[in-house]
């Protein structure tokens, strides 16, 4: 029925299918195209594209998820912060059941941390500007596409007066995890589904270096089946004439430039820092830190931190999963131990997962792992 939906598509969508087809044909071997974005991700298994690729075609989910690329020990470090008392923490909602080796927020919360769901970083600061005797906490997770926004709260709680506002900051660059991936042994890219969203923020001549240094295909689209189709055509097409290239289809959002303003901001409150990611270990410059001058709003800072140690989930594959080198039924736990209501790794737990998108769209071959959930 999924695949169905596709097949009733516009004809744009037919079209861009047959393209793949033919392009395919033409390859006379196995490629694998990869998408760095979550919503890719999803919206990939939700119309079906995966069962309508060519057999000698593999779309592979990257690491676009904020959540499923935090590490263990950023996790760890915000269940510990939150636990202290007199600490209010915020976190958007999809950080709440991801486990950390003592529990999850989630956990914490029902034993009495004050912690808050919100929709925006502007959430916390209102919180804290509302009670100026308790320390709020934001925990700010995502890539280049909410980074300014959580500058835009470090701005506004400065120009504000507010002592008692700040980030444990986990942002982190598109860029540096991608060319990570191209320079493992063991991870097999032939060209990238680039990520809209962040696109928009740092334009789509960021990813040059892509092409040029590595001789990947990159094409920017946006996020419905027809334009993830038109995508993965023009990579097999770009891949099978031997001629990768850097192509923009999402230009009514995303320029060459992208958004300068943006960008300002965000490099005007955070600099670039060495950082540790879930699958990938720690990449230099590949995170944004709180920048010296706004020390005060940086909670490693105020509540004295350290850096984090990770300790990942025994069993949980997601590092694998996040970085192509496994499939989420590759692991013992996927649709058994670990389901999206009792997630045992990040990739489950997070709407942009891949492991929640198999599990909800494509887990046929897992029905003997469902049936012994107890």
């Amino acid at each position: 029925m999924i695949a169905q939906a596709v097949l009733d598509a516009p004809e744009v969508t037919r079209q861009s299918l047959s393209r793949l087809r033919s392009a395919a044909a033409r390859l006379g071997r196995g490629v694998k195209f990869m998408e760095v974005c979550g919503t890719h991700t999803m919206s990939a298994f939700r119309c079906g594209l995966h069962s309508l690729m060519p057999a000698n075609v593999a779309l592979l989910s990257g690491p676009g998820c904020p959540v499923c690329v935090t590490s263990q020990g950023d996790i760890d470090q915000l269940i510990e912060l939150a636990r202290r008392p007199g600490i209010t923490l915020c976190t958007y909602g999809d950080m709440l059941r991801v486990t950390g080796s003592q529990g999850s927020l989630e956990q914490a919360r029902a034993e009495g941390a004050d912690i808050r769901v919100v929709y925006s970083s502007l959430d916390a600061v209102k919180l804290a500007q509302a009670d100026r005797q308790r320390d709020v906490v934001f925990a700010a997770v995502g890539f280049e596409t909410t980074t300014p926004a959580t500058a835009a709260a470090i701005l506004r709680a400065a120009r504000l007066g507010l002592e008692n506002f700040t980030v444990l900051a986990s942002h982190k660059l598109v860029l540096p995890a991608m060319r990570a991936l191209l320079e493992s042994p063991d991870v097999q890219v032939d060209g990238f589904l680039c990520p809209g969203h962040v696109s928009v923020i740092i334009g789509a001549a960021a990813f040059e270096p892509i092409v040029q240094k590595y001789g990947r295909a990159c094409v920017i689209a946006g996020f419905e089946g027809p334009q993830i189709a038109a995508a993965l055509a023009r990579l097999t097409e770009m891949v099978a004439d031997g001629k990768p290239a850097l192509e923009n289809l999402y230009s009514q959002a995303v320029t060459e430039e992208g958004n300068t303003d943006a960008q300002a901001i965000m490099y005007k409150v955070f600099a670039p820092a060495d950082w540790q990611w879930r699958g990938l270990g720690e990449l230099g410059g590949s995170g944004l830190a709180v920048r010296p001058e706004y020390a005060q709003f940086d909670a490693r800072v105020r509540f004295e931190l350290g850096r984090p140690v990770s300790r990942e989930t025994p069993g949980c594959r997601c590092g694998d999963v996040i970085t192509g080198r496994a499939t989420p039924d590759q692991c013992e736990l996927f649709a058994a131990a670990c389901t999206p209501v009792r997630a045992v790794g990040p990739c489950m737990v997070s709407s942009e997962g891949t492991c929640q998108a198999w599990f909800k769209y494509r887990r046929v071959n897992n029905a003997t792992k469902v049936r012994s959930v107890s």
